[in-house]
């Protein structure tokens, strides 16, 4: 684990789909994400190799990723997924750097990992950073387009999808005026949005129900509050569960299964009800007023047993 001065960060899964459990326990225990219940939110960024992701994430997070030297050539930086707490930015958000798109690296054939990210970014996150070049917008031929069908043709597997904020980074803007791209953008995704087979249930789906549009002008602060960049928050898991909630579906995704979050969410909520219940119980064979009546008991017959019992249950429960 990498630290900053403000910032601490982990490798979450390795090139090869190895998820870094022990790291990321670690890692939940240095930025005390526990302590934070339903107030985080989690933001991912995806787009093709070499297009400046970490570099961004750094400048808006005040993240520390590992940046490509261009000095020594394009190649490979990030592999993996990365994960980090965002410097100076509340609620606390969590950002994910995922290993590029069409990397030599992997060749043309190896696809496999980037859906596989893909659908757990989109699985986990309240917001995913689109990352991608002005000169490919309305292009046939773009390079974000594949990476846009793959994004699209993951979520259709989701059984009930929370809506994640999709928001797209132009990097390298030409002259042409923001007001003039954003439509043929807008049209070039709702295009790539009606070419993707959909199972039966979602036929006349809009695009409008897995997706929120996000506004560039809005900000990542306070973006879990009505109306912020995260403000769907539909089934998210307590952060106390989020070390398990990410191996779960990370370990699903591996394994090639559909991904059922309401099955999913009830699992993680079993899993931390039995943790609950543990602490509670642990608790009260701890407590010294029940440890003075247990043994009081051995002796005989103790008045107002039921009462004083009730009262040491109360306290260790409310504790």
């Amino acid at each position: 684990m990498e630290k900053g001065s403000e910032c601490c960060s982990t490798q979450l899964i390795d090139g090869d789909g190895a998820f870094n459990a022990a790291g990321l326990e670690n890692f939940i225990k240095e930025v005390k994400l526990g302590e934070c219940g339903l107030s985080y939110a989690v933001v991912s960024i995806m787009g093709p190799q070499s297009s400046g992701k970490s570099t961004l994430l750094n400048h808006l997070f005040g993240t520390n990723f590992r940046e490509m030297d261009a000095f020594k050539g394009r190649s490979q930086t990030t592999k993996g997924i990365w994960l980090a707490r965002c410097a100076g930015i509340e609620p606390c958000t969590l950002v994910m750097d995922l290993e590029g798109t069409d990397g030599r690296e992997r060749g043309e054939d190896d696809t496999a990992f980037e859906k596989q990210s893909a659908l757990f970014a989109l699985a986990v996150s309240d917001i995913v950073l689109i990352n991608m070049w002005c000169h490919d917008i309305g292009r046939e031929q773009a390079a974000n387009k594949p990476l846009l069908k793959t994004v699209f043709q993951v979520m259709m597997r989701l059984f009930s999808p929370r809506k994640t904020t999709l928001m797209f980074v132009i990097r390298d803007k030409t002259r042409t005026p923001l007001e003039n791209l954003e439509p043929v953008l807008r049209e070039d995704v709702q295009k790539i949005w009606d070419s993707v087979p959909k199972p039966e249930a979602h036929k006349e789906t809009p695009l409008s129900e897995f997706f929120n549009a996000a506004n560039l002008r809005q900000r990542f602060f306070h973006s879990i509050a009505p109306g912020g960049l995260a403000g769907d928050r539909r089934g998210v898991v307590p952060a106390s569960g989020f070390s398990f909630s990410a191996q779960q579906i990370w370990k699903v995704i591996k394994e090639n299964k559909d991904l059922d979050l309401p099955a999913h969410k009830v699992m993680v909520a079993t899993v931390r009800c039995e943790e609950i219940a543990h602490e509670k119980f642990s608790s009260f064979v701890a407590n010294e007023e029940w440890c003075l009546l247990e043994e009081a008991v051995q002796a005989g017959p103790v008045a107002g047993f039921g009462q004083k019992l009730s009262s040491i249950m109360g306290t260790c429960l409310s504790g």
